[in-house]
Protein backbone atom coordinates (compact mmCIF):
# COMPACT_ATOMS: atom_id res chain seq x y z
CA UNK A 1 0.00 0.00 0.00
CA UNK A 2 1.52 3.55 -1.05
CA UNK A 3 1.86 6.15 1.40
CA UNK A 4 0.88 8.94 -0.80
CA UNK A 5 -0.83 12.45 -0.25
CA UNK A 6 -4.95 12.50 -0.70
CA UNK A 7 -6.16 15.36 -2.89
CA UNK A 8 -5.46 18.91 -0.81
CA UNK A 9 -7.82 21.99 0.09
CA UNK A 10 -5.93 24.53 1.56
CA UNK A 11 -7.05 27.32 3.63
CA UNK A 12 -5.54 30.48 3.46
CA UNK A 13 -4.64 32.87 6.37
CA UNK A 14 -8.04 35.01 6.12
CA UNK A 15 -9.77 31.23 5.95
CA UNK A 16 -8.46 30.02 8.50
CA UNK A 17 -8.80 33.50 10.81
CA UNK A 18 -12.39 33.39 9.98
CA UNK A 19 -13.16 29.91 11.02
CA UNK A 20 -11.39 29.63 14.05
CA UNK A 21 -13.03 33.09 15.13
CA UNK A 22 -16.05 32.18 14.71
CA UNK A 23 -16.01 29.26 16.43
CA UNK A 24 -14.29 30.74 20.09
CA UNK A 25 -16.74 33.37 19.60
CA UNK A 26 -19.91 31.20 19.07
CA UNK A 27 -17.75 28.35 22.21
CA UNK A 28 -17.65 31.80 24.71
CA UNK A 29 -21.42 32.54 24.26
CA UNK A 30 -22.78 29.00 24.88
CA UNK A 31 -19.69 27.92 27.07
CA UNK A 32 -19.28 24.58 26.05
CA UNK A 33 -19.53 22.16 22.54
CA UNK A 34 -21.92 20.24 23.12
CA UNK A 35 -24.27 22.91 24.20
CA UNK A 36 -27.73 22.33 22.50
CA UNK A 37 -28.08 25.90 21.95
CA UNK A 38 -24.60 26.34 19.77
CA UNK A 39 -25.85 23.21 17.79
CA UNK A 40 -28.96 25.07 16.70
CA UNK A 41 -27.17 28.31 15.90
CA UNK A 42 -24.63 26.68 13.37
CA UNK A 43 -26.87 26.72 10.29
CA UNK A 44 -27.45 30.92 10.96
CA UNK A 45 -23.33 31.25 11.60
CA UNK A 46 -22.68 29.38 8.58
CA UNK A 47 -24.56 31.74 6.37
CA UNK A 48 -22.83 34.67 7.75
CA UNK A 49 -19.15 33.19 6.25
CA UNK A 50 -17.44 34.68 3.72
CA UNK A 51 -18.16 33.02 0.09
CA UNK A 52 -14.66 32.13 -0.45
CA UNK A 53 -14.65 29.89 2.56
CA UNK A 54 -17.93 28.50 2.02
CA UNK A 55 -17.07 27.08 -1.50
CA UNK A 56 -13.51 25.70 0.25
CA UNK A 57 -15.99 23.94 2.77
CA UNK A 58 -18.27 22.14 -0.22
CA UNK A 59 -18.55 18.63 0.34
CA UNK A 60 -16.61 16.00 -1.80
CA UNK A 61 -16.86 16.89 -5.52
CA UNK A 62 -14.11 14.51 -7.35
CA UNK A 63 -14.11 10.89 -7.73
CA UNK A 64 -11.40 10.28 -5.37
CA UNK A 65 -14.34 10.23 -2.69
CA UNK A 66 -11.98 12.55 -0.33
CA UNK A 67 -9.32 15.49 0.20
CA UNK A 68 -7.76 16.66 3.22
CA UNK A 69 -8.32 19.89 4.08
CA UNK A 70 -5.19 22.12 5.22
CA UNK A 71 -3.89 25.22 6.98
CA UNK A 72 -5.40 24.63 10.29
CA UNK A 73 -2.85 24.90 13.11
CA UNK A 74 -3.18 23.25 16.07
CA UNK A 75 -0.46 23.50 19.18
CA UNK A 76 0.15 20.34 21.06
CA UNK A 77 1.33 21.88 23.89
CA UNK A 78 -1.67 23.78 24.66
CA UNK A 79 -3.89 20.30 24.00
CA UNK A 80 -2.92 18.51 27.06
CA UNK A 81 -2.31 14.63 27.07
CA UNK A 82 -4.40 12.24 24.87
CA UNK A 83 -7.12 10.79 27.38
CA UNK A 84 -7.08 7.27 27.47
CA UNK A 85 -10.99 6.72 26.80
CA UNK A 86 -13.25 8.97 24.81
CA UNK A 87 -15.02 9.71 27.84
CA UNK A 88 -12.71 11.66 29.76
CA UNK A 89 -11.64 14.17 27.53
CA UNK A 90 -14.36 16.83 28.82
CA UNK A 91 -13.58 19.76 26.82
CA UNK A 92 -10.11 19.28 25.62
CA UNK A 93 -10.10 20.58 22.27
CA UNK A 94 -13.51 21.55 22.61
CA UNK A 95 -12.65 24.65 20.49
CA UNK A 96 -11.55 22.45 18.15
CA UNK A 97 -14.77 20.46 18.24
CA UNK A 98 -17.00 23.93 16.98
CA UNK A 99 -14.22 24.16 13.85
CA UNK A 100 -15.44 20.47 13.29
CA UNK A 101 -19.12 21.43 13.65
CA UNK A 102 -18.85 24.46 11.35
CA UNK A 103 -16.96 22.74 8.38
CA UNK A 104 -19.68 19.72 8.92
CA UNK A 105 -22.34 22.23 8.56
CA UNK A 106 -21.31 24.09 5.81
CA UNK A 107 -20.96 20.57 4.01
CA UNK A 108 -24.62 19.24 5.51
CA UNK A 109 -26.18 18.72 8.66
CA UNK A 110 -23.94 17.04 11.94
CA UNK A 111 -25.35 13.82 13.09
CA UNK A 112 -25.00 11.36 16.17
CA UNK A 113 -26.08 8.36 17.31
CA UNK A 114 -27.97 7.84 20.70
CA UNK A 115 -25.79 4.89 21.16
CA UNK A 116 -22.34 6.03 20.66
CA UNK A 117 -19.75 8.31 22.81
CA UNK A 118 -23.29 9.61 24.65
CA UNK A 119 -24.70 11.22 21.92
CA UNK A 120 -22.29 13.74 20.81
CA UNK A 121 -21.75 15.28 17.62
CA UNK A 122 -17.93 15.21 17.81
CA UNK A 123 -16.34 11.58 19.06
CA UNK A 124 -12.96 11.35 20.37
CA UNK A 125 -10.67 8.64 18.69
CA UNK A 126 -8.20 8.04 20.77
CA UNK A 127 -6.32 3.92 21.85
CA UNK A 128 -7.66 3.02 24.87
CA UNK A 129 -6.25 0.16 27.01
CA UNK A 130 -8.61 -3.35 26.52
CA UNK A 131 -9.38 -2.75 23.24
CA UNK A 132 -6.43 -2.95 21.49
CA UNK A 133 -7.64 -6.14 19.12
CA UNK A 134 -10.96 -5.06 18.69
CA UNK A 135 -12.38 -3.50 15.06
CA UNK A 136 -13.30 0.09 16.56
CA UNK A 137 -11.76 3.59 16.54
CA UNK A 138 -10.26 2.60 20.22
CA UNK A 139 -8.25 -0.21 19.00
CA UNK A 140 -4.32 -0.15 17.90
CA UNK A 141 -2.54 -3.40 17.72
CA UNK A 142 -4.79 -4.81 14.64
CA UNK A 143 -5.16 -3.15 11.21
CA UNK A 144 -8.83 -1.87 11.24
CA UNK A 145 -10.16 -3.36 8.64
CA UNK A 146 -10.99 -0.88 5.66
CA UNK A 147 -14.96 -0.03 5.78
CA UNK A 148 -18.14 2.73 5.38
CA UNK A 149 -18.65 4.15 8.58
CA UNK A 150 -21.72 2.66 10.35
CA UNK A 151 -22.46 0.19 7.44
CA UNK A 152 -25.00 -1.52 10.03
CA UNK A 153 -27.44 1.22 9.64
CA UNK A 154 -29.45 2.83 6.75
CA UNK A 155 -29.29 6.49 8.49
CA UNK A 156 -25.61 6.46 8.04
CA UNK A 157 -23.36 9.35 7.01
CA UNK A 158 -22.70 10.31 4.00
CA UNK A 159 -19.23 12.43 4.72
CA UNK A 160 -16.98 11.24 6.95
CA UNK A 161 -14.79 13.88 8.77
CA UNK A 162 -11.61 13.26 10.92
CA UNK A 163 -9.44 15.98 12.65
CA UNK A 164 -6.18 15.31 13.32
CA UNK A 165 -5.02 16.55 17.47
CA UNK A 166 -1.85 14.71 17.27
CA UNK A 167 -0.20 12.30 15.33
CA UNK A 168 3.54 12.30 16.59
CA UNK A 169 4.21 8.92 15.18
CA UNK A 170 2.83 9.47 11.19
CA UNK A 171 0.27 6.63 12.17
CA UNK A 172 -1.82 6.61 8.69
CA UNK A 173 -5.40 6.23 7.68
CA UNK A 174 -6.14 4.22 4.74
CA UNK A 175 -8.70 4.66 2.49
CA UNK A 176 -9.81 3.11 -1.05
CA UNK A 177 -12.52 4.44 -3.52
CA UNK A 178 -14.70 1.92 -5.41
CA UNK A 179 -14.68 3.75 -8.81
CA UNK A 180 -11.17 3.21 -8.60
CA UNK A 181 -11.67 -0.50 -8.09
CA UNK A 182 -11.25 -2.88 -11.16
CA UNK A 183 -14.55 -4.74 -11.11
CA UNK A 184 -15.92 -7.28 -13.82
CA UNK A 185 -19.71 -6.80 -14.56
CA UNK A 186 -20.28 -10.35 -13.19
CA UNK A 187 -18.91 -9.37 -10.13
CA UNK A 188 -20.52 -6.19 -9.98
CA UNK A 189 -24.04 -8.16 -10.43
CA UNK A 190 -23.19 -10.74 -7.90
CA UNK A 191 -22.58 -7.79 -5.33
CA UNK A 192 -25.67 -6.06 -6.20
CA UNK A 193 -27.40 -8.70 -4.91
CA UNK A 194 -29.08 -8.32 -1.09
CA UNK A 195 -27.49 -11.73 0.26
CA UNK A 196 -25.62 -11.00 3.48
CA UNK A 197 -26.33 -8.27 6.50
CA UNK A 198 -23.88 -5.87 8.21
CA UNK A 199 -24.13 -6.18 11.78
CA UNK A 200 -23.02 -3.53 14.01
CA UNK A 201 -19.57 -3.09 15.38
CA UNK A 202 -18.51 -3.38 19.11
CA UNK A 203 -18.99 0.33 19.63
CA UNK A 204 -22.77 0.08 19.58
CA UNK A 205 -23.51 -2.47 22.74
CA UNK A 206 -27.27 -1.76 22.53
CA UNK A 207 -27.32 -2.52 18.79
CA UNK A 208 -25.80 -5.15 18.83
CA UNK A 209 -28.44 -7.08 21.69
CA UNK A 210 -31.29 -6.09 19.23
CA UNK A 211 -33.74 -8.48 18.83
CA UNK A 212 -34.58 -8.05 15.16
CA UNK A 213 -33.78 -9.83 12.38
CA UNK A 214 -30.87 -8.50 10.37
CA UNK A 215 -31.63 -7.61 6.78
CA UNK A 216 -29.51 -8.71 4.26
CA UNK A 217 -28.38 -5.84 1.89
CA UNK A 218 -26.32 -5.38 -1.22
CA UNK A 219 -23.11 -4.68 -1.42
CA UNK A 220 -22.77 -2.38 -4.22
CA UNK A 221 -25.29 0.10 -5.52
CA UNK A 222 -25.27 1.64 -9.10
CA UNK A 223 -26.30 5.36 -9.28
CA UNK A 224 -26.06 8.06 -12.59
CA UNK A 225 -22.38 8.85 -11.20
CA UNK A 226 -21.43 5.51 -10.69
CA UNK A 227 -21.13 2.94 -8.15
CA UNK A 228 -21.48 2.98 -4.52
CA UNK A 229 -20.51 1.16 -1.47
CA UNK A 230 -21.64 -0.42 1.48
CA UNK A 231 -19.20 -2.74 3.04
CA UNK A 232 -17.89 -3.96 6.25
CA UNK A 233 -16.27 -7.49 6.14
CA UNK A 234 -15.03 -7.30 9.95
CA UNK A 235 -18.89 -7.63 10.85
CA UNK A 236 -20.65 -9.53 7.98
CA UNK A 237 -21.50 -12.81 8.49
CA UNK A 238 -19.60 -14.23 5.07
CA UNK A 239 -19.98 -17.89 6.40
CA UNK A 240 -23.74 -17.92 5.55
CA UNK A 241 -23.10 -16.38 2.04
CA UNK A 242 -23.38 -18.32 -1.64
CA UNK A 243 -19.77 -19.64 -3.27
CA UNK A 244 -21.01 -17.31 -6.06
CA UNK A 245 -21.29 -14.11 -4.06
CA UNK A 246 -18.83 -14.74 -2.02
CA UNK A 247 -16.00 -14.81 -4.38
CA UNK A 248 -17.04 -11.54 -5.84
CA UNK A 249 -16.74 -9.95 -2.07
CA UNK A 250 -13.34 -11.20 -1.98
CA UNK A 251 -12.63 -9.82 -5.05
CA UNK A 252 -13.92 -6.95 -4.00
CA UNK A 253 -11.86 -7.02 -1.14
CA UNK A 254 -8.39 -7.70 -3.74
CA UNK A 255 -9.11 -4.48 -5.58
CA UNK A 256 -9.89 -1.92 -2.64
CA UNK A 257 -6.33 -3.55 -1.34
CA UNK A 258 -4.23 -2.93 -4.44
CA UNK A 259 -5.82 0.90 -5.18
CA UNK A 260 -5.52 1.47 -0.90
CA UNK A 261 -3.46 4.93 0.12
CA UNK A 262 -2.01 5.49 3.27
CA UNK A 263 -2.60 9.20 4.54
CA UNK A 264 -0.75 10.63 7.75
CA UNK A 265 -2.32 13.25 8.82
CA UNK A 266 -0.51 15.89 10.61
CA UNK A 267 -1.93 18.09 13.34
CA UNK A 268 -4.74 20.29 12.27
CA UNK A 269 -5.21 18.64 9.03
CA UNK A 270 -9.39 17.31 8.38
CA UNK A 271 -9.42 14.24 6.18
CA UNK A 272 -12.88 14.25 4.31
CA UNK A 273 -14.22 11.35 3.31
CA UNK A 274 -17.22 10.44 0.63
CA UNK A 275 -18.64 7.62 2.65
CA UNK A 276 -20.27 6.02 0.21
CA UNK A 277 -17.46 6.20 -1.99
CA UNK A 278 -14.75 5.39 -0.15
CA UNK A 279 -14.19 2.61 2.70
CA UNK A 280 -11.40 3.45 5.68
CA UNK A 281 -9.47 1.89 8.13
CA UNK A 282 -6.03 2.63 9.80
CA UNK A 283 -2.52 0.83 10.25
CA UNK A 284 -1.31 -1.26 13.41
CA UNK A 285 0.40 0.70 16.20
CA UNK A 286 1.94 0.31 19.37
CA UNK A 287 -0.04 2.14 21.61
CA UNK A 288 1.73 4.02 25.03
CA UNK A 289 -1.27 5.14 26.98
CA UNK A 290 1.46 7.79 27.94
CA UNK A 291 -0.55 11.00 27.08
CA UNK A 292 1.46 11.16 23.51
CA UNK A 293 -1.06 9.05 21.39
CA UNK A 294 -2.67 9.57 18.31
CA UNK A 295 -5.66 11.53 18.48
CA UNK A 296 -8.71 12.66 16.26
CA UNK A 297 -11.77 13.78 16.25
CA UNK A 298 -14.44 12.40 14.39
CA UNK A 299 -18.23 14.24 12.61
CA UNK A 300 -20.39 12.51 10.71
CA UNK A 301 -22.42 14.55 7.87
CA UNK A 302 -25.38 13.67 6.02
CA UNK A 303 -26.02 15.77 2.69
CA UNK A 304 -29.61 16.14 1.69
CA UNK A 305 -31.31 14.48 -1.70
CA UNK A 306 -28.23 12.25 -2.09
CA UNK A 307 -29.27 9.52 -4.52
CA UNK A 308 -26.36 7.20 -3.23
CA UNK A 309 -28.37 4.51 -1.79
CA UNK A 310 -30.71 2.01 -2.64
CA UNK A 311 -34.61 2.73 -1.72
CA UNK A 312 -35.00 -0.53 0.67
CA UNK A 313 -32.85 1.38 2.78
CA UNK A 314 -36.04 3.28 4.00
CA UNK A 315 -36.98 -0.11 5.69
CA UNK A 316 -34.29 -1.28 7.53
CA UNK A 317 -34.82 -1.62 11.37
CA UNK A 318 -31.21 -0.02 12.32
CA UNK A 319 -31.14 -2.47 14.68
CA UNK A 320 -32.88 0.01 17.00
CA UNK A 321 -30.44 2.49 16.68
CA UNK A 322 -31.70 6.64 16.33
CA UNK A 323 -29.67 8.82 14.43
CA UNK A 324 -29.73 12.05 16.05
CA UNK A 325 -29.55 15.53 14.02
CA UNK A 326 -27.71 18.77 14.86
CA UNK A 327 -30.98 20.98 15.06
CA UNK A 328 -34.76 20.81 13.97
CA UNK A 329 -35.65 20.74 10.55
Amino acid sequence: MPTCPAPVRRLDADDVAELTTTAAELLALHGSATSPALLADLPVTCARLGVPLRHRLRPVDTPDGLFVLRGLEIDDSGLGPTPGHWSTVGDAGALWDVVLLLVSTLMGTPIAWDGQQDGRFVHNIVPSPGHESEQTGASSSVLLTPHTEDAFHPGRAHLLLLCCMRNHDAIATTAAGVRLADLSDADVEQLKRPVAPILPDDAYEQARQFGGRPAPVPTLFETPEGLTMRYDPAYTPLEETDEAWREAYGRLGEELARVSVAVSLEPGDILVIDNDLVVHGRVPFQARYDGTDRWLKRASVRVGQRPTRPAAENDEHGYGQAALTAWAA
